[in-house]
């Protein structure tokens, strides 16, 4: 198919040559236009892949509660006015009134001044929580078992260690049995955690911890024997993950926790509640008033860009008037001078199109490294692209292809 056009593209891109600097210039608007829909796509399939990363971290189904640690104790005095801070009273009102929820499990965290065996690497996080942790965020044990609830009844000296965490302290030898000291306290290794996928940071606010970092214990045992300097800024629990059953509404869920804390807290705002896919929908929500921008600036440079080429291709009628008359008075047809000045329309507008999507890889990668976005080139995007730098050809080259095979051939081989 493409072979009976071949003497079409040879005049188009003869021409093109021809005329380097006219045919650069024409082609501006459609680089532009179609680096701005590459780039586009990029950024919010970029973003898309990244906020359900994070999700799927925090977990789609799950509510997490944190508390808002006070910053001195002038703070921590005026809160406890009117608040007693985040405490087990609250865990137990939200296990007992909110339906719908399918485990729950309270979460107190320190970060220990001395660990052995010492670490070059960061120092692991401690965090006690009950054993609904491991089903909450559904992680998978690799090595030896998870705690249970008779070593969070008895405050077992036990924990389960994050991949990097066990690898920091103990090496790449099998870590059960073993032992790590978390401050003053020894503490038998059970289990180690499958490696997890990791944020490179905060999602709208929310802290998102290591996992692969941790040492983690049963409740008890660090609600009885660990501390530091700055638990008394702390409330009596840091934390509650909440995972809510399949079939249920998880912000309508959050709803219902946030009025029960809000009761309880006298509105001292001394708590978050985050839902995670709550904020998949709220990034969405956002990301779409950016694509809309994008969208804008890159039709009015594709209108530009196709304006210019139907500006271009009337000029090209005009000069080559002579050369039409002479085709159409040998033997050539409307439909044959059509296809000659569409197929050159096309040309401009597929390779202003194809530096375009160069152009918008590069600026992807730029925005990306300049405001520490995650951007991703799909084959869907380059495809859709290129559809547009065609589909403009097409579109502004119609009307001078038509008015050139309309002219009449004996005025046009008079024509000077």
């Amino acid at each position: 198919m493409l072979s009976g056009y071949l003497p079409e593209i040879y005049m188009g891109l003869s021409s093109l040559l021809v005329h380097k600097l006219r045919s650069g210039l024409t082609m501006l608007g459609m680089i532009f236009g179609v680096g701005a829909v590459v780039a586009m796509l990029a950024i919010t399939a970029g973003v898309e892949k990244e906020m359900i990363s994070y999700i799927d971290l925090l977990g789609v189904n799950n509510i997490i509660i944190e508390a808002k640690e006070a910053v001195d104790r002038n703070e921590l005095q005026a809160r406890r006015q009117v608040s007693p801070g985040l405490t087990f009273r609250d865990f137990r009102a939200i296990a007992e009134n909110v339906p719908g929820i399918e485990a729950l499990t309270p979460r107190k965290r320190f970060k220990p001044g001395k660990v052995l065996p010492k670490t070059a690497q960061d120092p692991p996080l401690l965090i006690g929580v009950d054993p609904n942790y491991l089903q909450i965020n559904s992680l998978k044990v690799v090595e030896g078992r998870f705690f249970n609830d008779t070593d969070n009844a008895n405050s077992a000296t036990v924990c389960v260690l994050g991949e990097s965490a066990k690898v920091n302290l103990l090496g790449y030898e099998n870590a059960v049995g073993k032992y790590v000291k978390m401050n003053d306290v020894w503490l038998q290794v059970v289990g180690v955690l499958a490696q997890q996928a990791t944020a490179d940071s905060d999602v709208e606010g929310l802290e998102v911890v290591n996992r692969n970092n941790l040492v983690i214990a049963p409740l008890n045992t660090v609600m009885r024997r660990f501390e530091d300097n700055n638990s008394y800024l702390k409330d009596e629990i840091d934390g509650i993950y909440i995972k809510v059953r399949q079939n249920n509404d998880s912000v309508e869920t959050a709803n219902v926790v946030s009025a029960i804390l809000s009761a309880t807290h006298k509105d001292a705002g001394d708590f978050t509640v985050t839902v995670p896919a709550g904020l998949l929908e709220q990034r969405r929500r956002t990301q779409s008033i950016f694509s809309i921008v994008m969208i804008c600036i890159a039709g009015i440079s594709l209108l530009v860009g196709g304006i210019g080429i139907m500006n271009i291709m009337l000029a090209t009628v005009l000069e080559r008037t002579r050369e039409i008359g002479i085709r159409r008075a040998i033997g050539a047809r409307q439909a044959d001078i059509v296809r000659q000045f569409l197929t050159e329309a096309v040309l401009i507008s597929i390779l202003g199109g194809l530096i375009g999507i160069a152009f918008g890889f590069t600026l992807s990668k730029v925005i990306a490294a300049a405001a520490g976005w995650s951007t991703v080139v799909t084959t869907s995007s380059i495809a859709v692209a290129f559809g547009v730098s065609v589909g403009i050809g097409l579109l502004f080259g119609i009307y001078p292809a038509v008015q050139a095979a309309k002219l009449d051939p004996i005025e046009a081989i008079r024509y000077e």
